[in-house]
């Protein structure tokens, strides 16, 4: 697998003041240690934490962040090359959800996956038949408006609702868990795809920071990789379609909200996918988050509410702004990963998310769980 070295000047915002924190395992502190990329350097703020879920919980969090002097663990490109380190994910005991279905166009994809029963050779003639009826009515429709009712009431009489519908534009968000605690990787590492499917696709999504108490307080970039054949032969396999090992990429770090970036500044950016492989394929995307269906805000509160509390905070995806159909294996077949593809997530507002493929049985296994996160945290006296 051929891997080129990143750099700070790929993956950073274009913005020099963007506020970021994150996460990196340091060879020189022998553990996770939180971080802020001030200037292309990574200064550790752990003993402000010493957890990311703790960090964020912090009301006084950006003051302390713009005004504090911290430790310098070195340049952020001697974590990207592995000379004093890598990069982490940069979130730790927060639940990390996701909302799916949430663009038009993603929509449509599903309702075509169900339609297929998971097989990629019917997914052409299929996309030909609904797209007219389906993509043309889901149109500019906001979820659980009055306009959503009567479209689904104009598909259910022509036999074409579905369930993915029902989450798409319905009252109800679909919000499921991606992966566990601890369990994501971040830019730079190797994302999996389980070795039994032969039909899958990066989920490039904008991924909200959420404290527990619900308060959105920053964004990042998040690749929700995807087995779209065997969720497609059954809804009800949706766990083994979205959790395996690798499959949840997180990064490259939050940018938190303050007075140069906010949330509905956020509702404003653009996402762009590039896929590149080992084979010479390349395929190139960009969506914007302002036709995303339901608005950041009412996805975070049908995630944490008075009947839903997460203690420790919570990542939320907000959903995938399309879903690849390029040809890659042969005409009809649409896209799919093979071993060895690049994939970069990017926005310039919150930066590049760079990972590559392989088998999830080939990726690094996950052994950093929240107990060994404790022991490394106790043994370095910051418990």
């Amino acid at each position: 697998m051929t891997c080129i070295a990143l750099t700070s000047e790929m993956i950073l915002p274009h913005e020099p003041e963007a506020l970021l924190v994150g996460r990196v395992w340091s060879k020189a502190q022998d553990g996770p240690c939180l971080v802020l990329v001030r200037n292309a350097h990574v200064l550790d703020i752990t003993p402000l934490g010493p957890t990311m879920s703790a960090l964020l919980e912090r009301q006084d969090l950006v003051a302390t962040l713009q005004a504090g002097s911290f430790q310098n663990l070195g340049s952020l490109d001697s974590f990207l090359d592995g000379s004093a380190g890598q990069l982490l994910a940069p979130v730790d005991l927060q639940a990390v959800k996701a909302a799916g279905v949430t663009f038009a166009d993603s929509m449509l994809e599903r309702v075509i996956e169900e339609q297929a029963r998971g097989d990629a050779s019917r997914a052409l003639e299929i996309r030909q038949r609904l797209a007219p009826v389906i993509g043309d009515n889901l149109k500019g429709v906001a979820a659980g408006s009055e306009k959503a009712a009567q479209v689904k009431a104009l598909l259910q009489e022509m036999n074409l609702w579905s369930q993915y519908l029902e989450v798409g534009i319905g009252p109800d968000a679909e919000i499921f868990t991606k992966s566990q605690p601890m369990s994501s990787v971040g830019c730079g590492a190797e994302v999996g795809i389980h070795p039994i499917s032969e039909w899958n696709n990066p989920e490039p999504e904008v991924v909200l920071s959420v404290r527990s108490d619900g308060t959105i307080i920053g964004a990042t970039l998040g690749n929700d990789v995807n087995l779209r054949d065997v969720e497609g032969r059954s809804a009800l396999l949706l766990g083994k379609a979205k959790d395996n090992n690798a499959s949840c990429s997180i990064g490259p770090f939050i940018r938190l909200f303050d007075d140069r970036f906010t949330l509905e500044e956020l509702g404003q950016v653009r996402v762009s996918l590039l896929v590149e492989g080992e084979d010479g394929f390349q395929m190139t995307g960009e969506s914007a988050m302002s036709a995303i269906s339901r608005s950041p805000a009412n996805l975070a509160g049908q995630l944490l509410n008075r009947n839903h509390q997460y203690p420790d905070g919570a990542v939320l995806f907000l959903g995938t702004m399309f879903a690849p159909v390029k040809d890659r294996r042969g005409k009809g077949q649409g896209f799919t990963h093979e071993v060895g593809d690049r994939v970069e997530i990017a926005t310039p507002r919150l930066g590049r998310l760079v990972n590559w493929v392989n088998r999830s049985d080939a990726c690094p296994p996950w052994t950093f769980g929240s107990t060994a996160l404790f022991q490394n945290l106790a043994r370095r006296g910051l418990l």
